[in-house]
């Protein structure tokens, strides 16, 4: 997912609980929906940022020898400018674009 380009808040921002456990009728299943969804987005972000940082690493063995590249440091500034996991994922869900299903309900559901 690019996340370059979502709309979410770079800040903290009140939700409305209500309306945001309205889906699934629980406030504490929502956060878990969320915080699963921000610990998925947080590796990929995590997995790309070392991808692309990975490009500057230098294998000696002097620590003496510490170069600073200011390219590193455009790319590990842009990643600290973009919001946090956490909001990436209560956007996504305030938009309908996440996926999930409970399977205790899934399991309530065959039985009848």
């Amino acid at each position: 997912m690019d996340y370059k380009k979502s709309n979410a808040p770079l800040s903290t921002i009140t939700w409305d609980t209500q309306e945001m456990s309205a889906q699934t009728g629980n406030i504490y299943e929502t956060v878990m929906i969320i915080g699963k969804r921000a610990n998925q987005i947080g590796v990929e972000m995590k997995e790309e940022l070392n991808k692309k940082l990975q490009e500057f690493a230098s294998y000696t063995d002097n620590l003496e020898e510490v170069f600073e590249n200011r390219e590193q440091i455009e790319i590990s500034k842009f990643y600290e400018r973009l919001p946090k996991p956490s909001l990436l994922a209560a956007q996504e869900y305030e938009e309908g674009k996440i996926y999930y299903r409970n399977p205790a309900n899934d399991k309530a559901e065959d039985e009848e």
